[in-house]
């Protein structure tokens, strides 16, 4: 018998693991609901031509996708099958697919749904997603998403409203040293223009995006390989050496040096990233927690205007959350000229920078608050009668299942790392109060039933 497993790039959560995630989520749904937003749910698996096309090249190679039901070979194509084309293989025995993110389902979702929504549409949505992903250090194939999107409006004061819900959240959920880092898909069109290389618009962002991953030299060899020539990567390196700039404003210069002054489009980008930056300082923003990244691509075909990645200093993974505008994506559903702007937030990866810094605070850690133990038989009656009273006034509670030796209950608790444990035996019997026993500090006092519900209420 082999020994039981769970496939790569997923996990088991366990109880301590499950209540810091409750936690992480019961923040980020507040945080949500306190702008305004309205939560939805899509299904799990979407049909494999809704996901398909929307995420470049490299992304849809990553979709899982899901075999028809019976005899899925019974229709497959035998010439593909013959000439082992996997494409054509695929198309004749799945129709249907794990989803890959949020953001396309939520566009089908309008779409489908846009008779009973009023727009702008404020949505928020934390459910589980899946990619085929090699797995490694903060990248899992099985995770979840935190999104939260504006359909309807192509104001820019929506992006700035998702600045602060990225600063609010992120805050409150105490990650330390993250910056909000923001770019915009025009600017890099009006330089890929100005290079060019506008034809080559997709090769030259998806090679941008590895750069957290592979380096400036990465990226170079990468653009390399997909044909560019010296001088291009040499205003590549151009493009990377405003990162030396510490502030933004002189990152900002540099790059407005770089466009073409008749470039209408990214002119106007230029001025609207600038604006946007300001505007989130005026609204509270740390200074230090705004990042202008000119290098920023963001890979996925369907951003056309302002981008956004969260990054973390001297962090164990890549970028926790990201997003952007999206022009058009409910066009491809049929309703063209829907503009939004959405951002996620990877609640996996946050986890992992919380418990790298150790910043979960003691409210994260779940379970029972109180213990009670059975001492002897006689004793049963005046627990149930406890353990009511304290669920009631809110207090998370349990009653030890057997009489056992003291020794026992106790390590129980401390495995469980309850905070108080309440006893009664023949002593207690006779004075009508109860024991409680503080776990950290080991103080014990005697109290009556209604006195340790106020204590620990």
């Amino acid at each position: 018998m082999s020994k039981p497993s769970i496939p790569k790039g997923t996990r088991d959560f366990g109880p301590q693991v499950m209540a810091r995630r409750n936690w992480m989520f019961g923040i980020m749904r507040e945080v949500f609901e306190r702008h305004g937003f309205q939560p939805i749910e899509t299904p799990a698996m979407e049909n494999l031509s809704t996901l398909t096309g929307k995420y470049g090249e490299e992304g849809d190679q990553l979709i899982f996708r899901i075999l028809n039901n019976g005899d899925f070979l019974s229709k497959v194509d035998g010439q593909a099958w013959a000439e082992k084309d996997s494409k054509g293989v695929v198309s004749s025995i799945s129709k249907k697919a794990l989803r890959y993110d949020l953001t396309v389902p939520f566009a089908r979702f309008v779409v489908m749904s846009r008779n009973e929504l009023q727009f702008p549409f404020r949505r928020y949505q934390m459910q589980t997603v899946w990619r085929g992903d090699r797995p490694g250090k903060g990248r899992y194939q099985e995770f979840t998403q935190c999104d939260a999107d504006i359909i309807g409006s192509e104001s820019p004061l929506c992006e700035l409203d998702l600045m602060l819900l990225f600063d609010e959240a992120l805050s409150e959920l105490g990650v330390p040293g993250f910056r909000i880092v923001i770019n915009d898909r025009r600017l890099l069109n009006g330089l890929a223009r100005q290079w060019g290389v506008i034809s080559q618009l997709q090769d030259l962002t998806v090679a941008l995006d590895k750069w957290d991953k592979v380096g400036t030299e990465g990226v170079k060899n990468e653009l390399e390989n997909r044909g560019f020539g010296s001088e291009t990567l040499l205003q590549v390196e151009q493009l990377f050496g405003l990162l030396k700039e510490p502030l933004n404003e002189e990152r900002l210069k540099g790059l407005k040096s770089m466009l073409n002054p008749d470039d209408l489009e990214a002119q106007d980008a230029w001025r609207e990233i600038t604006e946007l930056i300001d505007r989130a300082g005026l609204c509270g923003v740390a200074i230090d927690h705004v990042v202008f990244d000119p290098t920023l691509a963001r890979g996925l075909d369907y951003y056309t205007g302002v981008i956004f990645e969260v990054r973390v200093d001297d962090s164990p993974v890549g970028s926790i959350c990201g997003g952007g505008r999206y022009a058009d994506l409910t066009g491809v559903f049929g309703w063209a000229g829907m503009s939004g702007v959405g951002i996620s937030f990877g609640a996996d990866r946050i986890y992992d920078v919380l418990e790298h810094f150790q910043c979960f605070p003691p409210e994260s850690k779940g379970g029972s608050q109180l213990l009670i133990l059975q001492m002897d038989e006689d004793g049963v009656e005046d627990a149930l009668r406890l353990l009511q009273s304290a669920r009631q006034s809110g207090i998370r509670s349990e009653l030890y299942p057997d009489v056992a030796k003291l020794k026992k209950q106790m390590k129980h608790a401390s495995d469980l790392g309850v905070a108080f444990v309440a006893m009664r035996g023949d002593s207690e019997r006779e004075s009508g109060g109860w024991t409680l026993r503080n776990m950290e500090s080991g103080e014990q006092i005697m109290v009556s039933a209604e006195q340790l519900v106020q204590r620990l209420g």
